[in-house]
This record gives structure tokens, sequence and C-alpha cells, in this order.
């Protein structure tokens, strides 16, 4: 059943935003400032977005004074970019978007994240402990951003939170409640690094499908290693440390929060036990000393000399071979020049120097076609240097697109990122020509059907390193399409100094 607004119901089906978003899901509800939660579709663009619909009876002045604060909280959010937040596109506020028979008092609209509800992903499986430690890390680097900027993300309620196909935490619902403050968003870290550890949420305000954590006779959340053995103790240590509002060796700021989820986490790992090499024929490596086994050195004794005799016997027939091509006769008629014949006689060609049916499977390359657009490609967020994406086509190495700088490596923050170039018509691919000056750049040549499609939805045709200078990135098979992807997958550098650069990219197709 939907839920009654002042004009009418939220359900499956219907639109709201003066009929331009239809709703298709609801994904949760922030009950502490009637935040409604919902994947809709924008009839307009024909995308699915996500949208946090503030319910409430405009005729209530402090429910309306609230609303207008959540909007502009979120309308100065839409100024910040991150991975791992989604991106505003729209605040719809009453007479600019909303009409005042909806009985709404605004919308924020922002991109859709695919992937799964935190809430979804912890009632399916506990996360390893390093997973989780890395999963808020990702999540604290924007927090950190934003609260240099000044700015209040809102991440205090794990239904606003979704996991990527990547594994890392998104914000999706950005519209921070008027009340929350730069230590709820720290607090809301070591809260969802609980609820990660042992699948409870620790903050008052948390959806009716996650229980509660436990409490202390201090009023102090209950150690997630008391629940749950498995967590390092410094971990759990870290998530009360995080969540206390009081006390000695409490962590208020998200910069802290990083340094420590770091050094647990890589501490975490390295105890990890290291699990068994196995080769493939499935024998399985070991510390433990040689069984002494009679039989087993007969048999191998037995190897080792059918190997040797093997080996003999394959020495002295090329030794023979070798007699017998100097002892022949040479043959009759006049001498054969081998180098004139090899550089007349090309392959596909027969005696007489007619071209045969036969010839270069691939083709040979043509000159450079330039694509007619290039645009960043980036399906978890805003891309990266949008505006430079015409220098890496401009035909001068001297200009560059670049990707945003990184401190940790993909896929932590992202899948990847690329520049897709559109063409005129289909082309049949041979080659890609890439120069570069950050060696080490990962990249993949994939080919799409259509101008915005999904990732998955492109097909890899080749992948290479970049060397420093050009780069020369040969098809095995020729590929035909309308649409290619400069796809990098690994930047350049070392962290916390990850970025790459493309000077200039040619495309070079199939005569």
């Amino acid at each position: 059943m939907g839920i009654r607004t002042h004009g009418g119901s939220l359900a499956p089906g219907g639109v709201v935003g003066d009929g331009r978003y239809r709703l298709l899901a609801q994904f949760g509800i922030d009950e502490r400032v009637g935040a409604h939660l919902w994947r809709a579709r924008d009839g307009q663009l024909r995308r699915d977005v996500a949208l946090t619909i503030l319910v409430g009876d405009p005729a209530d002045v402090e429910a309306a004074r609230q609303g207008r604060r959540t909007l502009e909280r979120a309308a100065h959010a839409a100024k910040f970019t991150h991975p791992s937040v989604a991106r505003v596109l729209d605040v719809l506020t009453l007479g600019n978007g909303i009409s005042s028979s909806e009985g709404l008092l605004g919308i924020v609209v922002s991109e859709w994240t695919k992937g799964t509800d935190l809430v979804d992903l912890v009632h399916e499986k506990r996360i390893a402990p390093s997973t989780a430690a890395r999963m808020v890390q990702a999540l604290a680097e924007p927090v950190e951003r934003a609260h240099q900027s000044g700015l209040v993300l809102g991440i205090d309620h794990p239904q606003r939170l979704r996991v990527t196909p990547d594994g890392r935490l998104r914000l999706a619902f950005p519209a921070p409640p008027p009340a929350t403050t730069l230590r709820d968003d720290v607090k809301a870290l070591g809260a969802v690094l609980y609820l990660l550890l042992t699948g409870r949420w620790a903050l008052p305000g948390g959806p009716p499908a996650l229980p509660a954590a436990p409490r202390d006779p201090q009023g102090q959340p209950v150690p997630p290693h008391v629940l749950e053995p498995r967590v390092p103790q410094e971990m759990s240590a870290l998530a009360v440390r995080t969540i206390s509002d009081g006390g000695q060796g409490g962590i208020r700021t998200s910069a802290a929060i990083l340094r420590v989820l770091d050094k647990v986490a890589s501490a975490e790992e390295r105890t990890r036990k290291e699990p068994e090499a196995v080769e493939p024929d499935g024998t399985v490596w070991t510390t433990k000393k040689p069984v002494k086994d009679a039989a087993r050195r007969r048999k191998l004794a037995l190897g080792v000399s059918a190997l040797v005799i093997a080996a003999v016997a394959a020495l002295a027939w090329v030794g023979m071979m070798a007699i017998s091509f100097f002892r022949d006769d040479p043959p009759s008629g006049p001498p054969v020049n081998l180098a004139e014949q090899s550089a007349t006689q090309k392959p596909g060609q027969d005696g007489d120097g007619d071209q045969g049916d036969g010839g270069d499977q691939g083709g040979s390359l043509g000159s450079p076609v330039k694509p007619s657009e290039v645009a960043v490609f980036n399906p978890e967020g805003e891309g990266d240097g949008v505006a430079d994406a015409p220098k890496a086509v401009d035909g001068d190495e001297s200009t560059a697109w670049e990707t945003d700088e990184y401190r940790q490596q993909f896929p932590l923050f992202k899948t990847g990122v690329g520049l897709l170039a559109s063409f005129d018509d289909s082309l049949e691919l041979g080659a890609v020509r890439i120069v570069s000056d950050t060696p080490g750049t990962e990249v993949e040549i994939r080919v799409a059907d259509s101008a915005q499609p999904e990732l998955e939805q492109t097909t890899t045709v080749a992948s290479t390193r970049l060397e420093n200078g050009t780069t020369e990135v040969t098809l095995d098979e020729p590929a035909s399409g309308q649409y290619v992807l400069i796809w990098i997958k690994t930047l350049a550098g070392e962290a916390p100094e990850l970025q790459s650069r493309l000077a200039e990219v040619a495309f070079l197709p199939v005569n």
C-alpha cells in the first residue's frame, strides 16, 4: 500500500514532480525527517534516478522550515563531486517542480546508484573485517573532503547508502537532514563499520529492519568483538571509539578514522592465514618434512633415467641430420637468390607474381580516423576532466586529457574511467595508437553499440600497459563498431598520487 501524503499517495507507478518522475520502488524511509527514498524513472531524459522525497504538510510552519533547510543543504551538496557520493541533479521545491496539490515539502533528485542495499548486504552475510575496513575507508574519503569544504554529507542512516557492483560504499540519497552535523558524519562512519561487523545499527533512528546494537551499563555499544569473536579487538575498539560521544580516546574527525582504518586494515590483512599454494595438477605445497618412501624414490630414479636417455637420443639424431646436410651434393641448376625471392614474392602471390585469392588476414592499416566526438566515460558518477576530453584527439601532443588524482588504486573507489569516441559511421578498427607520459597505465580497448552504454555492454578487443611515449595497440582481429572506448582500469603512479594522462589517441582502421 502506498504512503498517504497531503495530496495523494506514494506508491509504485505514481508520479511526482509535476508528472516528470514515475516511482518504481521504495528503498527506505528516514523517519527522523520524513524522507522517503525511491528509485524513479525520469520521463523526460529516460533514465533512472534516486529521489529523496520530503513528506509533510506544507501548512505546518516548522515542517516547512525543516524541509527548506534540507533542500538548501542538498543544493549546496550539488557542488560537491566524489565517486562515492551520488551527484545531485536537481532540487524541487513548492512552485518550482512541485505543485501544492502533491502535498510534499520538496524532492532531491540524484543519479541512480546501481548495486545492492547496504541493509540487504548485511542481512545476507557477515563482511570480513579487512573488507569492512576498506569499505568504510572509501566512504571516509568523501566525508573528509566534504568537511574540509564545510559541507555535511548526512550519511547517518544506513538506507541512504548502497554498495556498488565493485563493493564500494556510496551515498546514494544525498540530502543532509537539517540537524545533522560534521560530528554526526564521523559517528556514522563508526556506525557503518559496526554494522558491517555485527549486522546491528548503533545510532538512534535506524530502520526497523535492522536490530539495534546492545548497550553496556554505561550506555555505550557493546564492542563488536564481544558479539563476533572473529573481529579483531583493534577494529572493534575503533568502531566504539568513533561512535562514542565522550570519554578518553574518542575519535572525532574523519581524518583520524582514515589513519586508523588504514593501519588496522593493513595489520589485519597481514595476519590473515595465507592459503596453501596449489599447483595446477592439484598438488598442495606444505611445510612438512618429506616422507622417506623407497618405492617413490625408485620411481623417480627410473623417470630421470628415461629422460636422460631420451635427451641423448635426440642429440644424436640432430647430429646425424647436420652431417647429412653438409655432405649432400649441391642441387643442379642455377643458384637461387633467397633474399631476392623474399623481397619480390609476397604472401598470397603465386610464382609468376600474380595476386592470389589469399591476402593478409587483417589487411593493412589505413590513416587515422578522427572521431566526431570524444567524451569522458564514467558509469559510476561524474567524469574526470570532462572539459579536456577533446584534447586527446586534437592532434597536439602538448595538450592532454587526464584523470583526477586518486589516493588509492582502482577498483577501490570505482572500476575505472575512460574516453568514449564516437564516429559518424561504423569503423573497422585494426589498431589504436596512444601517446602518454604516464607509463604503467593499464588500458582496455572496447567497442560499443551505443553512445551511452553500460560497461558490461561493451566488448574488450585488446588490452595493454602504456609505455612512456607512443604505444600502439594492435587488435588480434579487426573489430567493427561506431563507438570505441579507451578504458583505464589501472592508474599510473603510486598511492597516494595515482593519475593517468592521454596526450593523443589515434584510431587506425583496416584497409
